[in-house]
C-alpha cells in the first residue's frame, strides 16, 4: 500500500454501479478505503464478507458520519487518488475482454514505472545516500 502499486484490476460494464463490484476488488484481509460512492449497506456487507474492515468516507446525510474520522481517511486515500487520476478514464476498445486487457496492461505499466523508483531505494545499502 505504501508504494501505490496496483495489485488487482476489475472491469464491469458501464451499466453496473461501482459499489456492486466491491466483492470482486476487495482483498482477502485488511482495511479497505473507499469513497462516498461506496457508502451503502451492500458495499459494507461485501467488504465484511471478505473478512475486511470498511474505511468508507461517509456521505453528509449519513447519521454515523464522523467528520474527524473521514478527514483522516481522506488523508490516507490521497496518494492513491493521485495514482488513479493519471489512468485513462475512457476505454480505447469496445467489449469487456478488450477493455479488461487494456486495463490490465495499463496497471502493469504503472507498476513498472513505480518499480523504477522503488527498487533503487530497496537495493541501496544501509546508510548510503541516494
Amino acid at each position: 500500500m505504501r508504494y501505490g502499486l496496483i495489485y488487482k484490476t476489475a472491469v464491469t460494464p458501464a451499466k453496473v454501479c461501482d459499489f456492486k463490484s466491491t466483492d470482486s476488488i476487495c482483498p482477502k484481509q485488511g482495511l479497505v478505503f473507499t469513497d462516498k460512492l461506496f457508502d451503502c449497506k451492500t458495499a459494507d456487507l461485501a467488504i465484511k464478507a471478505k473478512g475486511c474492515f470498511a474505511a468508507t468516507i461517509r456521505k453528509k446525510n449519513n447519521k454515523t458520519k464522523n467528520p474527524d474520522l473521514d478527514r483522516w481517511r481522506s488523508q490516507i486515500r490521497m496518494p492513491f487518488e493521485g495514482t488513479f487520476s493519471k489512468l485513462r478514464k475512457r476505454a480505447r476498445f469496445k467489449g469487456l475482454a478488450k477493455v479488461f486487457f487494456q486495463c490490465t496492461f495499463e496497471s502493469i505499466c504503472h507498476n513498472l514505472k513505480k518499480a523504477i523508483a522503488i527498487l533503487p531505494l530497496q537495493l541501496a545499502p544501509q546508510g548510503a545516500q541516494g
